[in-house]
C-alpha cells in the first residue's frame, strides 16, 4: 500500500473490467474451454480469478497447474480467444458504467491519462476504438510490448515514464489482483474497482481505495 496524498496529476487504467465490461465474457470462454477439458465449474473461477491481468506466460503456469504440465496450453488459449473474438464481433463491447463521464471529467480537471493493459496492442486499440474511448487517452502501454508483464510491475512503470509522471503522483484503477500487485509495486497509488474478482487479503493490503463504481476516483483528483 502506498501513501494516500491527493491530489495527483495523472491516472492509469487497466482495460477488460475496469473500462470495458469483457472481463465477464473472457470468464465465460475460458470456464467452457476447461470445463471441455474436464474441470468444473468451481475450478474453472479460482482460475479465471488468478488468471485476471496476467500475462500469457503467467497464465500458462496456472492453467497447467489444473491441467498437467504436459498440457498443451497454446492452441487452448487461441481457442478462448477466437471464442472472445467471436462473441465481441457479434455483440459489441459494452462499457462499465460512468466510464465516459469519469474519463471526460478526468480530462477537463487536465489529469494526464494512459492505459496499461495486458492486452496485445492491435486487439487494445481495437477495443478502444470500437468504443469511442481511444481519444481520452495520452498514453497507451500494452502487454505484447512489455517483458514483464502483470504482476509484475514494469507495465505501471513504463506507462508513468511515457506520461512524464513519477510514479508517486500517479493513480493506478485495476480490478485484478495480477494488476493490483502490478500497480503497487511500481509505487502508484493503487485503487481497486470491484468487478468479478472481490477484494481478498492481498487486494486489501496493497489497494489504498476500493471503489464500486469508478466515478469514485474522481475524488483523488
Amino acid at each position: 500500500m502506498n501513501n494516500m496524498n491527493p491530489p495527483y496529476n495523472a491516472v492509469v487504467f487497466d482495460m477488460d473490467g475496469v473500462l470495458t465490461d469483457t472481463e465477464k465474457v473472457y470468464r465465460q470462454c475460458w470456464t467452457m474451454n476447461g470445463m471441455s477439458e474436464g474441470l468444473t465449474a468451481q475450478q474453472m473461477k479460482a482460475v479465471c480469478d488468478r488468471l485476471a491481468g496476467g500475462t500469457r506466460a503467467t497464465n500458462a503456469l496456472v492453467v497447467k497447474e489444473y491441467l498437467g504440465e504436459d498440457f498443451d496450453y497454446i492452441p487452448f488459449r487461441k481457442k478462448t480467444m477466437d471464442m472472445f473474438q467471436e462473441y465481441i464481433d457479434e455483440h459489441g463491447i459494452d462499457l462499465k458504467s460512468n466510464v465516459v463521464s469519469t474519463l471526460t471529467e478526468l480530462k477537463r480537471r487536465g489529469v494526464k491519462m494512459a492505459l496499461a493493459t495486458s492486452t496485445d496492442r492491435q486487439k487494445a486499440v481495437d477495443r478502444l476504438t470500437r468504443t469511442g474511448l481511444i481519444d481520452f487517452f495520452d498514453e497507451t502501454v500494452c502487454g505484447d510490448e512489455i517483458e514483464k508483464g502483470k504482476p509484475h510491475p514494469d507495465i505501471y512503470l513504463k506507462a508513468c515514464e511515457k506520461l512524464k509522471v513519477s510514479p508517486d503522483r500517479a493513480v493506478a484503477v485495476e480490478d485484478s489482483v495480477n494488476g493490483v500487485i502490478s500497480a503497487s509495486d511500481a509505487g502508484l497509488c493503487t485503487v481497486m474497482v470491484v468487478d468479478l474478482i472481490k477484494p481478498n487479503d492481498t487486494t486489501n493490503e496493497r489497494t489504498d481505495k476500493t471503489c464500486y463504481n469508478i466515478k469514485e476516483i474522481l475524488e483523488l483528483f
